[in-house]
């Protein structure tokens, strides 16, 4: 039959999704697949939450859409107040998008304009790390740190400097302590604040646990404070990029309040909307709130599905979901035991260097050599080879290329729903390392 999608590769054709069943999808030859990255770290909650379903079909018995330039609505309200009433100490304003990179440029505009209306008009650089990644419209693209993303189109993209991640399994040397350690790949900020001149910086940007470019790479002990320092004694903005690892990915709702650090700005998406929706949020401090409303009254940005009374609705349900129902002690539980069949099974592996992550947001890291630590031949391509194994065992994993540089490194991202049962995690760690297995031995 005639196919008109453009979808994401010219190359191959996938399977058909006909139905989901908690966390399986189903395609239409009846095969099923255990969704253990939840997509991309998305699908939070699985594939038939009867609760968000009835929220959706409840709001649009009532009313689909309302341009915001003429109406709120009770959903974009009511999602508003119940994420700054869980948010960060100073976090008071939720801006509405319909995803990760809409919610990311918004930050930087917002950041901008902060300081335009302070009187600081110099300020616009930002700093950023390499092997981040922030989203793919060109002001998110120009400041993540996913070289293979922003090559073909750097010629477009805005300078943006960026400093070493914070990425203990590569960067800690043998002679210091994880804090230690943390403490110095944190004073690049410094250091490069003072290069550039701190009267042209607004803001330095970082995932608090690094998702798909390195792997679920959490920060370590004391980073972000050591950030939260350098910022506050620069006048930078801190921004967290939450859309992978926030709404309870982590164990937290917000994964920055496992390291007890409040940013100005907070972006999220992916599990706000848990997949039912597309959604996502730029939150920011009442203190930038109030410049623009006390200078020009008007945040220059906007988009025709901000505050999409059907994506607020299902967002409220979410939340109801993981906060009332107990879901992000699920989260903590199910995710040592993650962790735990993960290390049982892969840990003594011959080609696994690194079992990483937080809650339910873990990484593996696949080396050549155990010891030395060196990648494997990216010309081989391990972690496209992994994706069409596990595939084929009906396994949904998030392989990627690149983790060390860019070019060198395979990894596998792992983000299931946080309902995933024990017997699940049993099936996603067998036949994750079958795959894994196949794959090298290809």
């Amino acid at each position: 039959m005639p196919n008109h999608v453009f979808g994401r590769s010219t190359k191959g054709s996938l399977p058909t999704a006909a139905n989901g069943e908690g966390c399986y999808l189903i395609d239409t030859d009846g095969k099923r697949y255990l969704d253990g990255s939840g997509g991309a770290a998305v699908s939070c909650l699985g594939h038939s939450d009867a609760k968000v379903r009835a929220a959706l079909h409840d709001q649009l018995d009532r009313f689909a859409f309302a341009h915001t330039g003429f109406l709120t609505s009770d959903p974009a309200e009511q999602l508003a107040d119940r994420l700054v009433a869980e948010a960060p100490a100073g976090i008071d304003r939720v801006y509405l998008v319909s995803g990760g990179s809409e919610a990311m440029e918004a930050a930087l505009k917002l950041a901008r304009q902060y300081y335009l209306e302070i009187g600081q008009p110099g300020r616009h650089r930002v700093i950023a790390r390499r092997q981040s990644y922030h989203g793919n419209t060109l002001g998110a693209l120009a400041t993540g740190g996913n070289e293979w993303r922003r090559a073909q189109f750097a010629p477009l993209l805005v300078e943006t400097s960026h400093i070493s991640p914070c990425y203990e399994y590569r960067g800690r040397r043998d002679d210091e302590s994880v804090e230690t350690y943390g403490l110095r790949v944190a004073d690049e900020l410094e250091a490069e604040i003072q290069r550039l001149g701190a009267e042209t910086v607004m803001a330095f940007v970082a995932e608090p646990v690094v998702g798909a470019t390195a792997g679920a790479v959490p920060a370590v002990p004391g980073y972000l404070k050591r950030i939260r320092e350098i910022c506050d004694r620069h006048g930078v903005l801190m921004i967290l990029d939450e859309v992978m690892c926030g709404m309870g990915r982590t164990g937290y709702l917000f994964a920055c309040a496992e390291d007890g650090v409040a940013p100005d700005m907070i972006a999220i998406a992916k599990g706000l909307g848990a997949g039912y929706q597309p959604i996502g949020a730029l939150l920011c401090t009442g203190a930038i709130y109030d410049a623009i409303a006390r200078g020009s009254g008007f945040f220059q940005h906007g988009h025709t599905y901000m505050g999409h009374a059907m994506a607020a609705a299902a967002a409220n349900a979410v939340l109801s979901r993981i906060l009332d129902d107990g879901l992000l002690q699920r989260v903590r539980e199910q995710g040592a035991k993650l962790e735990a069949a993960l290390r049982d099974r892969l840990g003594q592996h011959a080609h696994v260097g690194d079992i990483r992550g937080r809650g339910l947001f873990r990484g593996i890291e696949l080396v050549a050599d155990r010891e030395s630590k060196a990648p494997f031949d990216p010309s081989r391509k391990l972690h496209a080879r992994i994706k069409a194994e596990a595939m084929g065992q009906g396994l949904i994993c998030y392989p990627m290329g690149g983790t060390i540089d860019g070019v060198r490194g395979d990894h596998v991202l792992l983000a299931p729903p946080f309902i995933i049962s024990d017997a699940e995690i049993a099936e996603l760690t067998d036949k994750l390392a079958t795959a894994i297995d196949r794959a090298i031995a290809a």
